[in-house]
């Protein structure tokens, strides 16, 4: 075997700047040839750079061998065999830019169905890269599917909630309207007895927009708490005061029971709202003649829980927390009554009071029990920042 004579300096720049030369022009035809191909499928894209790379080194290793002047016997196999080589790298290149266009085809696919609202199952692509996207697809069309899901129900959530509220406010404002023609006719010698049916009507109107006043604050964050030490027996005897005209007006009788002793934090006013709406929703619900009880027992890690428990049916277990959301009734058609004082019937005292609590950084949630329905109120005792 000859012996191989070692490649000096200038060698070594020359194939260099050959094999620079060389890449830099079938690269710039290259970009050119994307330029213009630019709607073409990734198909034909994948062969351009494949073909340009291969291009590149065949011009390369031939502009390099004529400089060193092999002989033409040489020279023709290289030729051959670099033509043979470059055919089946072709052939190569297009069966693996075939293999990625099916992948990319399946993505693509996957995307159109997330875009329809599918749910996709990640699925083995073969390449690393593409794995991850199938997965990170996946879980971004469950989540899609989700806020779909909790979209569509807060639509119609709130369909619902303005069907109601028109319906609840139509009620007082016939009334208004029916009792103001009466005088308008003089159908009554005495006009005056009518002020306080309309005086009535307008204050259940007043308490439907101060709910919704209400409500709109604690969804946009806007509200703001007073907090102070209160006696939570002073606060529940206040509750069962301005409900107990409704209690009697439904023959239901309130008792207390463990609510003496307790000491807590809370803004009392807010507080208080909490424990009428949820005495209100009792006072309703309650079968009549039997009793509505508010007992309270403090739990582990400085809290405490009221309970209201009254002996209606109560709610299906599948409804227990879809009953705090804005506007629902188990039953559509069931609003309140005009004799009802304390009710605004517009479906948003759970609601008011669930988020009321959560503002106090407590919660209210419902259970059924053997003794009957019961709501309860879980508050901190401890005082803990608010955010205003």
């Amino acid at each position: 075997m000859p012996e191989m004579m070692p490649l000096g300096a200038a060698d070594v720049l020359l194939i260099a700047g050959t094999s620079l030369l060389c890449t830099a022009v079938v690269s710039a035809l290259g970009l050119l040839v994307l330029r213009g191909m630019r709607r073409s499928t990734l198909l034909v894209q994948l062969l351009v750079l494949a073909s340009v790379a291969a291009v590149s080194l065949t011009l390369s290793v031939l502009a390099i061998s004529l400089e060193m002047y092999i002989s033409p016997h040489d020279l023709s196999v290289l030729v051959w065999v670099i033509g043979i080589s470059l055919l089946f790298s072709l052939g190569a290149a297009w069966i693996l830019a075939r293999l990625m266009r099916g992948r990319m085809s399946r993505l693509a696919a996957a995307v159109r169905r997330v875009g329809e609202g599918d749910v996709v199952a990640p699925g083995p692509q073969g390449l690393r890269e593409f794995d991850e996207l199938s997965t990170e697809l996946a879980d971004v069309s469950t989540r899609l599917h989700a806020a779909r899901e909790e979209l569509e129900q807060l639509d119609s959530a709130r369909r619902r909630f303005f069907a109601w509220i028109s319906h609840d406010l139509r009620t007082p404002l016939t009334a208004v309207r029916a009792l103001s023609e009466a005088i308008e006719d003089g159908a009554s010698s005495h006009p005056e007895r009518y002020a306080g049916d309309v005086r009535a009507q307008v204050e259940t109107m007043s308490r439907m927009v101060d709910d919704l006043f209400e409500l709109s604050k604690l969804t946009s964050g806007t509200v703001q708490l007073r907090t102070e030490q209160v006696e939570l027996l002073d606060i529940v005897s206040d509750a069962v005061a301005d409900v107990r005209a409704a209690a009697d007006g439904h023959g239901v009788r309130i008792v207390q029971r463990g609510v003496e002793g307790h000491v807590l934090w809370a803004d009392p006013h807010q507080l208080g709202r909490i424990i009428v709406n949820l005495l209100t929703n009792a006072i309703r619900h309650a079968p009549a003649g039997s009793e509505v009880l508010v007992t309270a027992a403090e739990v582990d890690d400085g809290r405490l829980v009221l309970g209201i428990l009254d002996h209606g049916s109560g709610v299906a277990v599948e409804d227990l927390d879809r009953m705090f959301e804005v506007g629902w009734r188990e039953d559509p058609a069931r609003s309140a009554g005009a004799d009802d004082p304390v009710a605004s019937g517009a479906g948003l005292g759970l609601a008011i009071a669930r988020g009321l609590a959560r503002a106090h950084g407590g919660d209210v949630y419902a259970e059924r029990t053997d003794d009957g329905f019961r709501m309860n109120v879980l508050m901190p005792t401890d005082a803990i920042p608010v955010v205003e």
